[in-house]
């Protein structure tokens, strides 16, 4: 099942078939992009999207004259995806500031020590991707975690936390069925009462949703597992 972030490799038919808005100053950085062979990135469901069809995104990086964003949307056909991948995992993000690259280590390596998988999205995963300039001053670093239990949930916080000291961090913590939260939220709403409502977002939908069943959810997938 896709989800927000996924990776997707489009062939030359779906690559044809494929649904653009994009604006007319965008237009030879989607040709660029396409004889690239670049992933295109899963977003949120469009209102109106057609059945067998998923809402795709191209970010593209900052202008360098006035550091503004393209962002391409557009809708794909499932059968023009040859390929897709999760997000790209900490330990294969290359390319970053230096300034940045020893915390960065420090990090994967806590990470994988604790059994936490941790993937990157946004600017730095696509930087990395792609070898184009999508940094700048000020730049977050966006990271996905799926954390299996609340055990795990709370040690993903707590290293999120030490290493924000050091890191500009953001991202999402996801929890079953895809609802995604943003970590500095979720560790602020987990240091206050249980009863307390987060914003989650969803493939087709934004809500407000109590701690305590984001935390039952996690707690009935550990059982299942």
């Amino acid at each position: 099942m896709l989800a927000r972030h996924d990776l997707l490799w489009l062939s030359e038919g779906g690559w044809r078939e494929a649904v653009w808005t994009v604006p007319d100053e965008a237009a030879p950085a989607l040709l660029r992009w396409r004889e690239a062979g670049w992933p295109v990135v899963v977003r949120r469901a469009d209102a109106d999207l057609a059945p067998g069809q998923v809402s795709v995104g191209i970010p593209l990086p900052p202008r360098a004259e006035d550091g503004r964003k393209l962002r391409v949307g557009g809708r794909v056909g499932l059968d023009g995806v040859c390929r897709h991948a999760p997000p790209l995992p900490l330990a294969q993000l290359t390319g970053m500031p230096q300034h940045w690259q020893g915390a960065l280590a420090a990090l994967s390596q806590q990470a994988q020590a604790q059994g936490l998988a941790i993937r990157v999205y946004g600017s730095a995963a696509l930087q990395a991707i792609t070898g184009q300039a999508y940094l700048r001053a000020g730049s977050d670093i966006d990271l996905l975690l799926q954390p299996g239990g609340v055990a795990e949930l709370d040690a993903a916080l707590a290293l999120l936390r030490t290493h924000a000291q050091a890191l500009p961090l953001d991202g999402e913590i996801v929890f079953p069925g895809g609802r995604a939260v943003a970590w500095k939220e979720l560790a602020a709403a987990r240091d206050g009462a249980l009863a307390s409502r987060v914003l989650v977002k969803e493939m087709t939908r934004v809500a407000l949703v109590r701690i305590d069943e984001l935390l039952a959810s996690l707690e009935e997938q550990a059982c299942l597992n």
